[in-house]
């Protein structure tokens, strides 16, 4: 036999070899799709550190869609792609913030959950933008969280809100330490850096507008506002005029684009980290990681919902900037820079006031 004939058939050998192996190792998913089989790369064949355990299955309920669409009712997961995040978990504790674990997760998007769901806004007469909409989830131990709409269709990284079906421990090599795994499906919102919103067995999503009415002035030139007024469940607690004392400056590069006029500009934003200012007068809680809720509203009436953990409990470091141009007569002189959104829908300009609430919805 020849020797490159020789090389050929050991290869086929050493390949079937490896196939075999890797039949015998993997963890073949049946979710709610059936379709999805996950292997299990126990020997470090490859680069991946996400697929070297087992995947386990996490049963749930189905999942109701309701509120303000058109088309209430049972989200159907059968057609919807898997997504899979990577989540470092933890917990408010008395003593301080608790590790929980390391998991991959493998579920469906609450982006492509919602997308077949068609809008019916409550208030759309007065103000038709989606970006005042966001999503209350609860499940049926009496758990509730809320998600901007901005939170799941605006981000610069989409598909990282999910409801995960599967999952993996990312186990370190060293420790070899078994983080408890969940048994149940699990909301998971990968952005989080304290992960309170991570509730178990979601089984209703309902779409809400933030219930809170103001003029609308369509096309006023120019839009300004000297200052803004901060409430916090109603009562009045600031109102800023000037540039935020106590606060560093920061400059994030950005690509500024809208989703109706495209490119704005390419120039940095100059600002303070929004949550700087908002955390003097709101307290870290599990209620309001979990339900709280801002309100942006400019002096057209023009406004901008975000949770209370996607401007003070992000992981990505892609903050909210708060922008002070006095001398802007249109725009100013407070306007904001959401750095983690794709589109500049929420950079609301000449803010009149921030609402916070974590009982309004």
């Amino acid at each position: 036999m020849k020797q490159s004939t020789v090389i050929h058939v050991a290869t086929i050998i050493v390949m079937s070899l490896l196939i075999s192996c890797s039949s015998q190792n993997s963890n073949t998913g049946n979710g709610r799709d059936g379709k999805t089989e996950f292997v299990i790369d126990s020997t470090d064949a490859t680069n991946n550190f996400y697929d070297n355990e087992k995947t386990y299955l996490l049963p749930g309920p189905e999942v109701m869609v309701v509120g303000e669409v058109k088309n209430p009712g049972i989200a159907d997961f059968s057609t919807l792609p898997i997504h899979s995040v990577i989540v470092k978990e933890a917990l408010l504790d008395e003593d301080g913030d608790r590790f929980t674990g390391a998991y991959r997760y493998d579920g469906y998007s609450l982006l492509d959950i919602l997308n077949t769901f068609q809008l019916d806004k409550k208030n759309a007469g007065e103000f038709k933008p989606i970006i005042d909409l966001f999503v209350e989830i609860e499940n049926n131990k009496g758990e509730k969280i809320v998600l901007s709409w901005g939170e799941i269709f605006y981000p610069n990284h989409l598909h990282e809100i999910i409801i995960a079906t599967r999952v993996m421990r990312i186990v370190p090599s060293k420790t070899q330490e078994l983080w408890h795994l969940p048994t149940e499906a699990k909301l998971v919102v990968a952005g989080d850096l304290i992960t309170e919103r991570n509730i178990t067995a979601p089984s209703k999503i309902t779409v809400k507008s933030y219930p809170k009415s103001f003029k609308v002035t369509k096309g006023m030139k120019p839009v300004y506002a000297k200052e803004f007024e901060l409430f916090v469940e109603n009562k009045p607690q600031i109102t800023l005029s000037s540039e935020p004392k106590g606060l560093v400056r920061q400059t994030y590069p950005a690509i500024f684009y809208g989703r109706g006029r495209g490119i704005h500009s390419t120039q940095p934003f100059n600002g303070f980290m929004l949550k700087g200012l908002l955390g003097k007068y709101t307290n870290r809680s599990r209620e309001s990681l979990r339900q709280g809720i801002f309100l942006v509203t400019a002096e057209d009436g023009y406004r901008g919902v975000f949770t209370y953990s996607e401007i003070m409990n992000r992981n990505d470091q892609s903050e909210v900037l708060l922008i002070y141009i006095p001398n802007d007569k249109h725009g100013g002189a407070f306007r904001l820079f959401p750095a983690g959104d794709f589109f500049s829908d929420r950079a609301i300009m000449a803010i009149k006031g921030i609402y916070y609430s974590e009982n309004e919805q």
